[in-house]
């Protein structure tokens, strides 16, 4: 399943709200943003982006964390994991970081979204609000941390396309933040997380 692939868009006219985006960041004391968190499964994004949501809300910020796997239960359930269907998982993902920035809301999204390619389009989709933050956590320390035998699957032949091993990961050539977690704890990769972040937000500040 895709998006539009016929004529119906032709028949669609886009409407002017009376509330806009700026209103409701303005109602909520923050700067909408997308903090894209990629790389390999194992790398510590989905743990990182928690303790980094916590921080923020702890600080009276209105958040939402999107995280791949969890996404794929609901949202994206109809999707696998071939190429054409990882591409429509983040452009789906893509416009929903969308909707929740126009809400005002501060987006934390965890994909491993190997392709440079469609994380290029979801900044494109998302625009100006978009951060990127490469996790760079090493793949043999990735493998070391899978409590749940992936790794070992795909390289047994049991999982197909899985990336690192039967499909490749394309890293950020230009990240705004990047970020290894293999040596350090996830409370000072957070604490160096946050303090990056706000170097970048420097002039368009969460509020």
């Amino acid at each position: 399943m895709t998006g539009n692939t016929n004529d119906s868009s032709r028949n669609l006219t886009w409407h002017t709200m009376a509330i806009t985006r700026e209103m409701r960041e303005a109602a909520l004391h923050q700067k909408a943003v997308t903090i894209w968190l990629t790389g390999l499964s194992g790398s510590g994004k989905s743990t990182l982006a928690n303790a980094l949501e916590q921080k923020l809300a702890s600080g009276g910020r209105h958040t939402m964390l999107l995280d791949g796997d969890n996404v794929r239960h609901g949202l994206n359930k109809d999707l696998g994991f071939s190429e054409h269907d990882r591409i429509e998982n983040i452009r789906r993902i893509a416009e929903v970081c969308r909707l929740l920035n126009d809400a005002g809301i501060i987006v934390l999204a965890s994909f491993i979204s190997p392709f440079r390619k469609d994380r290029e389009h979801a900044r494109e989709i998302i625009g100006g609000s978009f951060i990127e933050v490469y996790v760079s956590t090493p793949l043999e320390e990735c493998e070391r941390r899978d409590v749940k035998g992936l790794y070992q699957a795909a390289r047994n032949g049991e999982i197909a396309q899985f990336t690192g091993i039967t499909s490749i990961y394309e890293a950020p050539t230009q990240p705004e933040v990047t970020i290894d977690t293999s040596s350090r704890s996830i409370a000072d990769s957070t604490t160096e997380l946050m303090s990056a972040l706000e170097t970048v937000l420097n002039g368009r500040s969460m509020g």
